[in-house]
């Protein structure tokens, strides 16, 4: 959430005159999926210790490495 304490607008889609429903569900499915809204709500759904958000962290890291190389193999 956003330092200053305020309320962060969330995805909004508005359905237009005759559009079907199912053409605005999806809009806004794929508005919330590019705002990372799901892995925000995810990440602050449990608290994590400061040292187990480090190991997560580095975890990521070296994962992100290993794709990094072996994309650099092929």
């Amino acid at each position: 959430m956003g330092k200053s304490g305020g309320v962060v607008p969330l995805a909004e889609v508005r359905v237009q005159e005759g559009e079907p429903l199912e053409n605005a569900l999806r809009r806004f499915k794929r508005k919330v999926q590019q705002e990372d809204i799901i892995k925000e709500v995810k990440r602050h759904s449990f608290y994590l210790k400061p040292g187990e958000k480090r190991r997560m962290k580095e975890a990521l890291a070296r994962k992100r490495n290993r794709k990094k190389a072996r994309k650099e193999q092929d």
